[in-house]
Order: C-alpha cells, then sequence, then structure tokens
C-alpha cells in the first residue's frame, strides 16, 4: 500500500477532538495490533462478499427459487445479517468487551464448538463448515433446509463479529496523542481499502469458481478464508490494547429520559438550585467532557437541581444527571433521524447483489472465445472503483475542497453523506434508462418470450450504474462509519457501529417490502414488474420507482441535516468545574458518594 496516500480526516468544521491529559507510551496498541485486525477485517469481508455476491444465482439456478422470491430471500438474510450487530454490540459492551465477542464470533462463523460460557451461548453454532455441506453432502430433500439454517447462523456471526473489530482496531489508537489520533484518521482509509480490496477479489476468484468448479469447492474457499481471519486474529493477541466493559450502555440513557420526564415542570430558572455537573469520582477525567448544546432542551431538565434533590444528601441517578450523561444522550438521539434518512441509500445498495446481477445474466459476457464472465463478478467494478476514486478523494478532492470551506477534511461528514445519497438518484435514473435499452433490443431481436436467451446488447452497458454505486459508496458509507463512531459516547462506540450497519440491514428489509408492494400491486393489474422473464417485466419502472422515492427521502435528509449539531468537546482549561451553592451540596454529594 501506498504510504503517501492522505487519510479521511474524521474530524469536522463544527466539532473538534481535544487533547486532554498526557498518556505514557504503551508497547501495545498502534499500527502494530492495528494491522492484525485490518487482515482479520479483510478475510471476514472475503468470505462474506463471496457468499452475498453470488448467493441470488444459487437460489434461483439450484434450488430454482422464483426471481422476485430470491432477491427477497437475499435482501431478508442481508438484512438480518446487519440488524444482529445490535445484540453484539451490546454484548460486547455490557458483558464481554470487543475482543472476547470477536474471538466467539469468528468461531461460529467457521465451525461447531463446545457450549460456552453464560451471555454468548447465541454464537456458538456450525457456520461456514455446515453451508459447504449443505451444497455437497446433505441429501437434496434436507438441502434446501440445511442451506438456510447455515445461512442464518453465519448471520449470528456477522452479529458478533461486525460491530466489533472496527471499533476494536480505532481502540488501539490513543485519542489523547496528536500522533495517534492523526493515524487514527489513516486507520480509516486502509481499513476502508481493505474490505473493498477482499470484496473485489472475492467477486472475481470465489464466483468464478462456483460457477465453473462447483458450489462445494467455492464455499470451501470462503471456510478457509475464515479458519486465515481467525488465526491472524489470535497471532496479535499480545499486542492488543483491551478496553474491559463498561456496564449497560443503555442505562446512562434510560436514567436521563427518566430523569427528563419526572422533572417535566422543573424550570432551570424559576424552580431550580443550578446545573448538576458531575463529581470527580464518579466521571473519570479519562471521559471526554461535553460542552451544553442549545438542542433538545427538554432533556436538559435531567441535569437541572430542583428542590427535592436540593434537599437530599444522596443523588438519585433516576432523578438527576450531569451534563455530560445528558450530552452523551443527546448524541444518541442526534443520530436516530440521520438513521433513518439513509435507508432509502440501503434499498438502493442492494440492488448490486440482486437485479443488477440478473440483468447481467441476459447479456453478452464474453471476453474472448473461450470466456464468459460469471454475471456476478460484475460486482467487482464496485470494489475497483473505489479502489481508484479513495485515493482521488483524499488527494485531490480533499485539499481542493479545503480551499473554499476551510474544514479540514473538505466536507463535513453531513456533506459526504448527502452527497452519496444525492448519486444514488441519479444511478437509479441511469440503471432504468439502460435496462429500457436492454428491453427494448429484446424486442427488436425477438427475444421477448425466451428469458434464458442472451440478448445481443453488451454487458459493458451496465458499467455506468456500477460505477456510479462505488462513487456513492465512497461518500456515504465512509461517511456513516466515520459519523457513527466520532459522534457516538466512547462507552457505546460498538453500538454506534452497529447502528450503521443497521442501516444497511432495514434498508434491505425496506427493499424486500418494496418488492413485495410492487409485486401484489402490478399482479393484480396484469402487468408483472419483477417477473421471471425479465423480457417481459418493468425492472426499469422499479428502479424508477426507488429514484422517486429516493429523491423524497434526499429532501427530508438536507432538512435534517441543516438542524443538525455536532458534539462539542471541551478542552481542559475550558471544563467547568462550579460548585453549587458555595461547594456544600457538591460536597456533600461526593461524601455520600464516596461511602
Amino acid at each position: 500500500m501506498d504510504s503517501s496516500v492522505a487519510p479521511i480526516m474524521i474530524e469536522n468544521c463544527d466539532h473538534q477532538h481535544i487533547t486532554t491529559h498526557p498518556q505514557k507510551p504503551s508497547k501495545k496498541g498502534g499500527w502494530n495490533s492495528a494491522v492484525f485486525i485490518i487482515f482479520v477485517e479483510v478475510a471476514e469481508r472475503f468470505a462474506f462478499y463471496g457468499l452475498a455476491g453470488n448467493l441470488i444465482t444459487y437460489l434461483t439456478n439450484v434450488l430454482h427459487e422464483p426471481t422476485a422470491t430470491a432477491a427477497k430471500n437475499v435482501s431478508t438474510w442481508m438484512g438480518v445479517s446487519a440488524i444482529f450487530p445490535i445484540f453484539g454490540a451490546f454484548i460486547a459492551d455490557s458483558y464481554l468487551g470487543r475482543f472476547k465477542t470477536i474471538l466467539l464470533a469468528s468461531v461460529t462463523y467457521f465451525l461447531v464448538s463446545p457450549p460456552p460460557p453464560p451471555f454468548v451461548f447465541c454464537f456458538f453454532s456450525p457456520g461456514m463448515v455446515l453451508l459447504s455441506l449443505a451444497v455437497s453432502v446433505i441429501p437434496l430433500e434436507y438441502r434446501k433446509a440445511a442451506f438456510f439454517t447455515a445461512l442464518y447462523i453465519l448471520a449470528v456471526g456477522v452479529g458478533g463479529h461486525k460491530p466489533c473489530v472496527q471499533t476494536f482496531a480505532a481502540d488501539q489508537f490513543d485519542e489523547n496523542n496528536p500522533q495517534e489520533r492523526e493515524a487514527k484518521s489513516s486507520f480509516f482509509n486502509w481499513w476502508y481499502l481493505g474490505i473493498v480490496a477482499a470484496a473485489s477479489t472475492a467477486i472475481l476468484v470465489v464466483i468464478y469458481i462456483q460457477d465453473n468448479v462447483g458450489w462445494a469447492a467455492g464455499f470451501g474457499v470462503l471456510a478457509g478464508a475464515l479458519a486465515v481471519s481467525l488465526t491472524m486474529f489470535l497471532v496479535g493477541i499480545k499486542r492488543y490494547k483491551k478496553e474491559s466493559p463498561v456496564g449497560s450502555p443503555f442505562s446512562t440513557v434510560v436514567q436521563v429520559l427518566v430523569a427528563a420526564v419526572r422533572k417535566w415542570r422543573v424550570s432551570e430558572t424559576r424552580c431550580g438550585h443550578g446545573i448538576y455537573y458531575g463529581d470527580e469520582k464518579s466521571e473519570s477525567f479519562k471521559v471526554q467532557k461535553f460542552g451544553r448544546t442549545n438542542q433538545l432542551r427538554f432533556i436538559d431538565k435531567a441535569m437541572i437541581i430542583d428542590d427535592i434533590d436540593y434537599s437530599s444528601k444522596m443523588k438519585n441517578p433516576w432523578r438527576l444527571c450531569s451534563l455530560n450523561q445528558v450530552e452523551e444522550v443527546k448524541l444518541v438521539v442526534r443520530l436516530m433521524p440521520i438513521w433513518l434518512g439513509c435507508l432509502m441509500f440501503s434499498a438502493i445498495l442492494v440492488q448490486l447483489h440482486t437485479f443488477y446481477t440478473k440483468q447481467g445474466s441476459t447479456m453478452i459476457r464474453s471476453i474472448g472465445p473461450n470466456f464468459q464472465i460469471p454475471p456476478a463478478s460484475l460486482q467487482s467494478l464496485v470494489g475497483l472503483m473505489i479502489l481508484v476514486t479513495v485515493p482521488i478523494y483524499d488527494r485531490i478532492f480533499v485539499p481542493l475542497a479545503r480551499k473554499f470551506t476551510g474544514c479540514p477534511s473538505g466536507i463535513t461528514m453531513l456533506q459526504r453523506i448527502g452527497t452519496g445519497l444525492f448519486l444514488s438518484i441519479i444511478n437509479m435514473g441511469v440503471a432504468g434508462l439502460i435496462e429500457g435499452k436492454r428491453v427494448k433490443t429484446a424486442s427488436e431481436h425477438g427475444l421477448m418470450d425466451s428469458p434464458k436467451a442472451i440478448v445481443p446488447m453488451s454487458v459493458w452497458w451496465l458499467i455506468p450504474q456500477y460505477l456510479i454505486s462505488a462513487i456513492s459508496d465512497v461518500f456515504t458509507v465512509v461517511g456513516l462509519q466515520e459519523l457513527f463512531y466520532d459522534q457516538m459516547p466512547e462507552a457505546m462506540r460498538s453500538m454506534g457501529a452497529a447502528a450503521y450497519i443497521s442501516i444497511i440491514g432495514v434498508g434491505t428489509f425496506l427493499n424486500s417490502a418494496l418488492i413485495s408492494i410492487v409485486q401484489a400491486i402490478t399482479v393484480k393489474n396484469g402487468d408483472i414488474w419483477l417477473g421471471n422473464n425479465l423480457n417481459r417485466a418493468h425492472l426499469d419502472r422499479f428502479y424508477y420507482l426507488l429514484a422517486g422515492l429516493s429523491a423524497v427521502n434526499f429532501c427530508v435528509y438536507l432538512w435534517i441535516a441543516n438542524g443538525f449539531v455536532y458534539k462539542k468537546v471541551l478542552e481542559d482549561h475550558e471544563i467547568i468545574k462550579e460548585e453549587n451553592f458555595d461547594g456544600n451540596w457538591n460536597r456533600e454529594m461526593k461524601m455520600v458518594n464516596d461511602v
């Protein structure tokens, strides 16, 4: 890799990361440990995309599912795979920590294991090994059930692996060290490039093996990749910095909301005795200190000291919370509208693995007299384009944009995400035009009733829609990764990663729902849009529908993003160290907390 590639900056124009107390240098962490975790993710993503990229082909050609049903099954599985990380993140943040959760999830992905300790029973099951057996050894009458069982066991493995790996790798860099903070920015670059390289290789190599050698051989290669992933993770075990779990990440959120509701009639100026800033023992200096923001003022009531708090010598955490706790909850609440505003993007993203592949299977894919491109391998165009686009983004776009905006990262994270959302609308419009051209060509050659015939139109016509998908990914996907890592409270960063991933999951469920609705309406009207015969179907209209819905969604996103407030992290000299009521009440509270 070229070390001169400029880093993707996770800072934005509206907030800043703060240097607090200097830390002693540690032999653990940094690039020495992060590089092992990157290789773990590369191997895991190789296996995942080697499976997901050609799944619709297996379902339609081997299990003989109708095209629309297969597309819904792919969307549902990918959705479940993206929803389970919420549970994995909860277990990691609350009980096990990220290291143990990754280890258990990696075992789940690959093979069968003995019964596990409490809290983690769901992470141990047969994984890729069962999938390989399902396509080869298991009798035909049980094959479909075994195949889908293995698929959803793998989804459980993804649930433990995905939310923790990137966060665990980013944790290897000390945010209080300027050099390591800069290295962390560069880390996001290499992380994303590694994922893209793995996905592209899997789509080119594994899918070719599946189509030309056999499904068992193809899935066997994926099992080998997962074995390499687990081995690499164990090799670096002595280099990792491991954070201990801090308890349920939801407890603070619930306490703050309950306290705010209980004080809904309290006024800071009329009924209050000031603001509770916390005490030094309960809120360590290692935790980021946030400045007060003016959004979501109702939640501020949780930190107002009312008459009941003032007369009590013991702080009730369900009645009184610190400013820092309140601002942490605001961070979570502010991200929820952004989460909703990106669902249509992921509904469009899943077309890469479903209808794009079916389009390509009907077109001329020959390169020379003896080689045909597997339809699913066209997805590698996205990865290859991303590998080219990311360095261009960093080395050309960011410096150029910085001159106009004054922002270290060129544009803010929300602007980056919005750019990708806009490109996804263009993508669906282009895809609809190309599909209309394909159907017209089929009609001109009398192939409308020959669904298995190859339409005399080169598959390279699909390049524009794949390339626009790649560019929109560079903007939106990386932007979401940065936003949900950077803007979440430190104790909930695994949950932040899971929240970003769940956008993909819920978006795929949204796509499945749209397919079902479109099927129901068009079948009733006798003009099927998504039939098995793509030449008679109206896939172009479905693409235009997605473009229209995305345009409406984009307008809503612009409204949400315009009101978004980035977190405000205080410098050491800005941290307010007030003691209300001549210090008496806060000193009494500290004495009680010390008991």
